[in-house]
């Protein structure tokens, strides 16, 4: 029973890794909060999931474990997408569970020229009856961003999101920003820093900064590992994250 299993492992691996020889490495939308215009290959599905622990104030914390980003590629310019979050609030209740459900898509909008960068969309929607009890909303919460980048040179990118999202339970959205840069240390290791702020009505705008590494096994799969503290009144603590993501063809 090893040997197959260990056939069947080894028949996978070649699989994917002859399929990746004509696709371009795995681009991912984590660790850092900005979202990345990149198409998900088509026939190809790419699990994007994570660990994370938050400082949300002096004293209370979330740790989040997992959340996973499911990315279907339907085509070169469209994906479907899943997030699912379990969630662990250390606070006065100690409340855990299964945060709403998102779906949404990403569809590419335009591709880099000159000086316009490589655009795309992001819609997603929770599902408050999908969650556990402690975190249904009223409502279904949506939320959009338009994710942008530009090319810097060959090692370098500069990215940066506009969007908008809404909790279900008021009208009122909360706005974010976010600009990140990108480099290929080496052909395996990157690196980034990102400043980023949410921006809620009729309250002061929380400015947060982090910064993180990944690491390209190979074509398919990928580490990451980052960091990240508020810079606002307002802002959590600080936070760290570890992930791990891989895509296979269908």
């Amino acid at each position: 029973m090893k040997k197959l299993f260990a056939l069947l492992y080894c028949f996978l691996s070649f699989k994917n890794l002859c399929s990746a020889q004509d696709l371009p490495s795995i681009q991912t939308d984590r660790p850092d909060q900005t979202e990345y215009p990149f198409i998900v290959p088509m026939n190809h599905i790419q699990l994007e999931n994570g660990f994370s622990y938050e400082k949300t104030s002096r004293n209370s914390s979330e740790i989040i474990a997992p959340t996973i980003l499911t990315r279907l590629g339907i085509n070169d310019h469209f994906e479907l997408r899943l997030i699912t979050e379990y969630a662990f609030n250390d606070d006065s209740e100690n409340i855990a569970g299964i945060h709403p459900v998102l779906i949404g898509f990403k569809a590419r909008l335009f591709e880099e020229k000159g000086i316009i960068p490589i655009t795309s969309f992001i819609g997603h929607i929770g599902i408050s009856k999908s969650a556990s009890a402690a975190f249904r909303s009223t409502y279904y919460a949506p939320e959009f961003r338009f994710t942008m980048q530009h090319t810097i040179s060959k090692k370098q990118s500069l990215s940066y999101n506009i969007g908008a999202e809404w909790n279900g339970e008021t009208a009122e959205p909360s706005f974010i920003y976010t600009l990140t840069t990108g480099y290929s240390i080496t052909e395996k290791i990157g690196g980034y820093i990102e400043l980023y702020v949410y921006i809620l009505q009729m309250e002061k705008p929380d400015h947060r900064f982090n910064a993180g590494l990944t690491y390209l096994f190979n074509p398919n799969h990928q580490l990451d590992i980052s960091s990240g503290l508020g810079l606002s009144e307002t802002s959590s603590k600080y936070f760290i994250s570890l992930g791990y993501s891989f895509r296979f063809k269908i």
